[in-house]
């Protein structure tokens, strides 16, 4: 199968501290990949180079071919590569809904070929209340962010992620904060809602039970290393 997502070389340094050290590694398309390692050996920062959050020191990032090493991160997004974060990145003051509308709002803003075939002919509030159904928010629907429990912030977080249907999605450790009871029903849900997407998934987790049932493969991190792809 074709590689839709590739890192040559990838390195950065912070000083004499080496977060990413000559990281080259492909994901193919329509496919789940772990990542796994301690706290400090690279996961998140290898993520923040893919989307942009951080530039490599030295290294490529091709996505479908074409070079996006060091554009911005709303850039990426619009190109097809969405993320969710360890911490939810939502609005508190807004409502479920409307911190679905305003993922949209500023993925719309650069409208391109992504976009375009992303959204369709269809309206923002449309998808929004999509989104909502799909991933069982409708009861939160008006709520404000700042009272929904962790796991649905998660969910709206991997949600307002997935709205634009990108190609790749990253998850930084989607179940952390959420309890051992309702881990495995988030991770079916939102499983569930990628792979009728065919989306590329890349998912940080520590947990270990999560990763044996959710991937197909698993890179290995210590110390800015891949030391295991497999």
């Amino acid at each position: 199968m074709t590689a839709i997502l590739e890192t040559v070389g990838l390195t950065k340094t912070f000083g004499a501290v080496t977060a990413a050290s000559d990281i080259s590694v492909a994901f193919e398309e329509d496919s789940v990949v772990g990542l796994i390692g301690g706290n400090g050996a690279g996961k998140t920062t290898f993520l923040n180079l893919v989307t942009g959050y951080l530039k490599p020191s030295t290294g490529t990032v091709r996505f479908l071919g074409k070079d996006v090493t060091g554009l911005a991160p709303r850039r990426i997004t619009r190109l097809g590569i969405c993320r969710s974060f360890q911490i939810p990145q939502v609005f508190d003051s807004l409502t479920a809904y409307d911190n679905l509308l305003v993922g949209l709002g500023i993925v719309s803003l650069g409208r391109g070929a992504f976009v375009g075939s992303a959204l369709g002919d269809r309206q923002p509030e449309a998808v929004a209340e999509e989104m909502l159904e799909r991933f069982r928010l409708r009861e939160y629907r008006d709520a404000p962010a700042s009272v929904l429990p962790e796991g649905v912030r998660k969910l709206l977080d991997i949600a307002m992620a997935l709205a634009v249907k990108p190609r790749v999605l990253l998850l930084d450790e989607p179940t952390s904060g959420v309890s051992a009871e309702e881990k495995f029903a988030l991770m079916d849900l939102v499983l569930g809602a990628i792979r009728a997407e065919k989306v590329t998934v890349l998912f940080v987790e520590h947990d270990m039970e999560i990763v044996r049932r959710y991937t197909e493969r698993i890179l290995a991190f210590y110390e800015g290393r891949v030391i295991a792809d497999g």
